[in-house]
């Protein structure tokens, strides 16, 4: 029986069992079992799986392009063979083929997790920066020490201030975490400008000590780091718009009397005219004026009828719209009782006006004319 041997790796066989062979790749001295050519050259009929190929089926990559630094474990296994001369085992490559593909699957998931790394770290970037917060990062120390990359130190971008002015007259200032000087400096010139005049405004209305305060610790602000300024801006803004709230409300309180004591004033005004004019008609020269006219309007009475009006009334009261005597008799006219003559007008008592209204009607319808009525006083001593 023809004698066997099992093959190891790296082991080479004896220059007699080779065939001659034009290849002269094939044909140097201690040729690896494991390539094809020689076992075919043997006249070996082989039972185990296919050749293997330079080229992977699934991912297209020849097997030399993995690294040869990465430690592989290679097992073989002793597969019968059937020779001219009889049956030998020979060792097939069938563990380090299935080595080499665990290689592949593992270099392909590392490059794989390097793709992730580098897509997260810069996903991460893009919504630092659209977010707004003022900083832009190229890594951070957790999140390079958990990718196994070097951490990158943060660097800070300016922040553009906004200043948004109010139509009450306040400004509201607007910035990230890092502010120019020259931004700070604005800020701070346009909030106490505001401040002032808010404080003006309040003067005699409100109390605006806080506001006063704020203004106060704002005025260095040249002397102040940037951030500092902004955080005083941001008060004087907040005590501005408290003191002009309640400028606001005071003012309106004040315009409100002020209308109230417009509309009484004028009242009184109008009450005094009337006045006024009410002891001019008062008078008895303008309460025989009144009675001429009166007596021509609704009568019919001429100057004759007047005269004898004239002499009647002076008897009576004088033509005194207090006129009162010890009977009770009251006004010109000097109606008994004085309340007669409310059936005018209620005014009886202040109003000549009245009291010769009352008394024209009384003597039309107690003698005709006021001539009658003279004639029957000057007999009776009453009319």
């Amino acid at each position: 029986m023809p004698p066997q041997f099992r093959h190891r790796p790296g082991a080479r066989l004896p220059r007699d069992r080779l065939e001659p062979c034009s290849n002269r790749a094939e044909a140097r001295p201690g040729a690896s079992l494991h390539r094809r050519e020689p076992r075919a050259r043997l006249g070996v009929a082989l039972t185990s799986p296919k050749p293997r190929k330079s080229v992977d089926q699934r991912t297209g990559l020849p097997f030399r392009a993995f690294s040869r630094n990465s430690p592989t474990t290679t097992s073989t296994t002793a597969e019968p063979l059937t020779t001219a001369t009889g049956t030998q085992t020979v060792t097939t490559a069938t563990g380090t083929r299935r080595a080499i593909s665990a290689q592949r699957a593992a270099e392909t998931r590392r490059r794989r997790t390097r793709r992730l790394r580098i897509a997260g770290i810069a996903g991460a970037g893009v919504v630092a920066a659209a977010c707004g917060t003022g900083f832009a990062f190229v890594g951070t120390s957790g999140a390079s020490n958990a990718f196994g990359l070097p951490s990158a130190t943060p660097s800070a971008a300016p922040t553009q201030m906004s200043v948004t002015h109010s139509g009450d007259g306040t400004v509201s200032v607007h910035a990230g975490s890092a502010v120019t000087r020259q931004v700070a400096d604005s800020a701070a010139q346009t909030a106490l400008a505001t401040g002032h005049l808010v404080a003006e405004n309040a003067e005699g209305k409100t109390n605006a000590a806080e506001l006063t305060q704020s203004m106060a610790q704002l005025a260095d602000y040249r002397t102040l780091a940037p951030d500092t300024v902004i955080q005083r801006v941001n008060a004087t803004q907040s005590a501005a718009q408290a003191v002009g709230a309640r400028t606001t409300v005071a003012t309106a309180r004040i315009e409100a009397i002020k209308t109230a004591n417009e509309k009484k004033a004028q009242i009184e005004a109008q009450k005094d005219a009337d006045a006024a004019r009410q002891a001019a008609a008062n008078t008895p020269a303008a309460a025989q004026a009144t009675a001429q006219k009166l007596m021509a309007s609704q009568y019919g009475w001429g100057s004759d009828q007047f005269s004898c009006l004239v002499n009647l009334w002076n008897k009576e009261s004088g033509w005194n719209y207090k006129a009162y005597n010890a009977s009770g008799a009251t006004g010109i006219p000097q109606a008994l009782p004085g309340s007669k003559m409310s059936s005018v007008a209620s005014d009886w008592a202040t109003n000549a006006t009245t009291q010769i209204i009352w008394g024209l009607g009384y003597i039309q319808g107690s003698y005709g004319t006021p001539c009658a009525a003279w004639a029957h006083s000057e007999a009776n001593n009453w009319y």
